[in-house]
């Protein structure tokens, strides 16, 4: 018990500055490798750098200080300052917490954040309309043409009319991933877009029913990304008048570098 204690005394002042710089590398090499797209809103990519520069900088101050205090190098700043207010300057009290930091920012550098499919979808519940809360109609904008919205253009024209009728025979060209809702009958695929407003966590998904051609032979597995090219028809769906994609042409693509909308 007491070679653990002196091990646990020995290791304890350096998990705050490996903490903190392992964070640091964390929020850096999300935004390098471009991971900070799935994460959150590219309005906060900046402060996002901010921080992880930040952190960097912290984290190094902190771990010059413990080789100072160890006596592994010599610094007559810190060598100056008493035992007592050495403590003061932890950004984290020692023990647990400390700990927790350091394996949650490990963590982070092991496993790859991954894009939200359909399980999520589900999960948070399919809607052909954005809620009105995040609808900003003084910067809403739209493609003169029809084949030129984006899914996501196409849900703010049914948020400002939802009617479906008004945009019969108009030609849709959009890309999206594939749900298979349960109550979505034969010969339909959902296609959906997550948008994100602040971060993956309010994170919601938005989508329309496709009509798959007739006699149509392919399968197009859950989550796979399609770019599907058609006209608007309306079809009966649950009940429910719904603007629905007529497919003509369905072409599988890889996953978006972004594949969120905004």
């Amino acid at each position: 018990m007491t070679q653990f204690k002196k091990y646990l005394n020995f290791v304890q002042p350096w998990v705050d500055p490996l903490g903190i710089l392992l964070w640091a590398v964390v929020l850096l090499k999300y935004w390098i490798t471009g991971k900070l797209n799935i994460l959150i809103h590219p309005n906060y990519f900046g402060l996002t750098v901010l921080g992880g520069l930040g952190l960097l900088a912290m984290g190094t101050l902190k771990l010059w200080q413990v080789l100072v205090v160890q006596g592994i190098i010599r610094s007559r700043t810190f060598a100056t300052i008493p035992a007592q207010n050495q403590q003061h300057m932890t950004l984290f009290p020692p023990g647990w917490s400390s700990r927790i930091l350091l394996g949650v920012a490990i963590v982070a550098l092991v496993v790859t954040p991954r894009t939200f499919g359909s399980h999520t979808a589900l999960q948070r519940g399919l809607t052909e309309t954005l809620p009105v809360t995040r609808i900003q109609p003084q910067a809403f904008y739209t493609a003169a043409k029809p084949e030129e919205r984006s899914l996501i253009e196409w849900m703010r024209l049914l948020n400002i009319d939802p009617e479906p009728d008004n945009y019969q025979d108009q030609a849709v060209n959009v890309t999206g991933f594939v749900i298979y809702p349960p109550s979505l009958p034969k010969g339909y695929l959902w296609l959906a877009r997550f948008v994100i407003t602040c971060c993956a966590a309010d994170a919601y998904p938005v989508g329309l029913p496709v009509l798959l051609p007739e006699n149509s032979q392919q399968s197009y597995p859950q989550d796979s990304w399609l770019e599907i090219k058609g006209q608007m028809t309306t079809t009966t769906l649950n009940d429910q008048r719904q603007l629905t994609i007529q497919a003509q042409s369905i072409q599988p693509i890889p996953e978006p570098r972004n594949p969120y909308d905004y």
